[in-house]
Formats: C-alpha cells, sequence, structure tokens
C-alpha cells in the first residue's frame, strides 16, 4: 500500500509543480511580456471597476464608491427614451453595412494581390493600398469635407456632371448619403491594411497544389475556388468572429466628425449617444448604463456567432 501511494504521489507530484517548473525555464520570456500584463490589468481591468456607477446616483463629492444605490434606474431611462431606437437601428445600420461590403474587400483585394506574379508590381500595389490606412481619422474626414463640399467638392462636382447626384446635392448634409460615404471611406482606407492578414494566410498555400490543379486544367477562377479559399475560410471565420463581437462599437471618432445638424438623424449612434448625454450633459450614470449595455450586446454577439462557427464549421476563438 505504501508503495502505491508513493507511485501516486509522484505521478501527480509534476502537475503540482509543473507552471513552478515552466516559469524558472522560461522566465525571460515572461519578463518579456510583463509590460504587457501590467498594461492590461491597469487600462482594461481596471476601468471595469467604473461599472457600478450604471447602478448609482453618481455624486462628485462621493467617489467612485458614492452615490445612492439606483439598481437599473438608468437602464430603464434608456430603453424607454425616444432615442433608444433610432441609435440602435443607426448603430446597426452602420455597423451591418461596414460588415456587408467592407468585410470581403480586403479578401478580394488579397485574392487579387496574389494572383500578381511579378514581385515589383505586387509590391507598388501593396503600398499603395496600405498607404491610406496611416491617415488619421480627423484628417480623412477633413478630406472628405473637401471633396465633398457642395460647391467646389471634386466628388461632388463629378457626381454631378454625371447626373448621378442634383444639382443642388449635399452630400454631407443628406442624411441617406451619410452611410455609403462612412462605408465606401472606410473601406478606401482599410482594406489595403485588412488584407494583410490574408495575404499571409495565402503564403502558406504549397505551390504544388497550384502545379497540380493546373496539370488537371484549372483555370484562375478554380485555383481560387478550390485552393485559395479553403484555405483561408478559418481566418475568414475568425475575423468575421471578432467583428460581429463589435457589431454595435460603431468607431466614434469618425462618426461624431462626420456628424452635422443635417445628417444627425442617422449619424447618431451608441457611442455618440454616450458621449452627448454622459459628458456633455454631466449624466455620467446614464452614460454608463448606455455604454455597459452596448458592451452587452457586443458580448453577447461574440458568444452566439462563435458558438455558430464551432458548430458549423468546428472553427471557433476557444
Amino acid at each position: 500500500m505504501k508503495k502505491e501511494k508513493s507511485a501516486v504521489n509522484n505521478l501527480y507530484m509534476p502537475a503540482k509543480s509543473g507552471f513552478r517548473m515552466k516559469f524558472k525555464r522560461d522566465y525571460q520570456l515572461w519578463l518579456m511580456v510583463l509590460p504587457a500584463i501590467i498594461f492590461i490589468v491597469i487600462f482594461c481591468y481596471g476601468p471595469m471597476y467604473g461599472i457600478q456607477l450604471a447602478f448609482r446616483d453618481y455624486d462628485f463629492t462621493k467617489g467612485f464608491t458614492g452615490g445612492n444605490w439606483a439598481g437599473l434606474k438608468y437602464f430603464n431611462q434608456y430603453f424607454t427614451s425616444p432615442m433608444f431606437w433610432p441609435t440602435i437601428r443607426n448603430t446597426f445600420v452602420i455597423a451591418v453595412t461596414s460588415i456587408v461590403f467592407g468585410f470581403p474587400a480586403p479578401i478580394l483585394l488579397a485574392l487579387i494581390i496574389n494572383q500578381i506574379k511579378n514581385n515589383r508590381r505586387k509590391r507598388i500595389l501593396q503600398t499603395t493600398v496600405y498607404l491610406p490606412y496611416f491617415i488619421s481619422t480627423v484628417v480623412l474626414v477633413a478630406i472628405l469635407n473637401i471633396l465633398c463640399a457642395p460647391t467646389t467638392g471634386l466628388i461632388s462636382n463629378l457626381l454631378k456632371e454625371l447626373h448621378i447626384i442634383s444639382a443642388d446635392a449635399n452630400l454631407l448634409g443628406n442624411a441617406n448619403k451619410f452611410v455609403p460615404l462612412y462605408v465606401i471611406s472606410g473601406i478606401w482606407q482599410s482594406c489595403g491594411w485588412n488584407s494583410i492578414i490574408f495575404i499571409a494566410a495565402l503564403s502558406s498555400v504549397d505551390t504544388q497544389l497550384y502545379d497540380a490543379a493546373k496539370i488537371d486544367g484549372a483555370n484562375s477562377w478554380k485555383l481560387v475556388r478550390y485552393i485559395e479559399l479553403p484555405t483561408i475560410m478559418p481566418t475568414i471565420i475568425i475575423l468575421l468572429i471578432m467583428n460581429m463581437g463589435g457589431i454595435l462599437s460603431v468607431g466614434f471618432e469618425k462618426t461624431f466628425l462626420m456628424q452635422n445638424s443635417l445628417n444627425k438623424s442617422v449619424s447618431e449612434v451608441i457611442s455618440t449617444y454616450v458621449f452627448n448625454i454622459g459628458l456633455k450633459s454631466s449624466q455620467f450614470s446614464f452614460g454608463a448604463a448606455v455604454g455597459l449595455f452596448n458592451t452587452a450586446v457586443n458580448f453577447t454577439c461574440l458568444v452566439v456567432v462563435n458558438y455558430i462557427a464551432k458548430k458549423k464549421a468546428d472553427i471557433s476563438l476557444v
């Protein structure tokens, strides 16, 4: 019996000290990642302490832990406010349109770049499509304001000459044109940068597969359909899951900068509403409640889409 117990103890001893042994062996790697861990703890998990503001009547004099407990008061206030459905609708419309048109764009661009055999031309094209990503959001919106100005804008005048828009049209002040401008400018800015990960995935394709397919008579379309798309499909699904996890997190900066009194009916999204109500109007508890609701919906969408992807394609984040 004693021998059996000692054997059992020896069997489980490595498991108990496994982490300690790994840490001692790879302590240099842990030291390298330590600044990133500290950054995440301080700037990502630390601010979560302020979530309780959504359930309190915030009082400046009492700090974060002060104020009377309000429960779900501010959530009910948002759900019953006249801005609930407009902000939800506008956020979903912009987010879904961006995903429908913006998500396939870098995939298509990566497939096109992968078809170019001349390395010099490929590098020039890649550099050209990467450059817009490094333009700041403020500069991008300033460019839109110049190009889409009602009387002097290059894009506005071109569309008027082609009779696509009326002579007195104002692209930036037209509520129906806000979403197309937002999505198209976003694709132009980020399409090249987002294609990098797909180009990297395509570079892992075995060249022998191309040779074998060409011997069998496959054309370019069949190479894309039967070799390249299946290769990058796991990457596509993972990125789609991550994008769906932020479906209500429409970029605040760009939306806020493009917003004006003429297009506010379609440009007032949850993030801008939180800024206008929570900060400008000093309703911090109400703003925290709306922001927490936004995060909860994003997390729910992430879990649901991840579950569906795992069941249907056996691909998931975890």
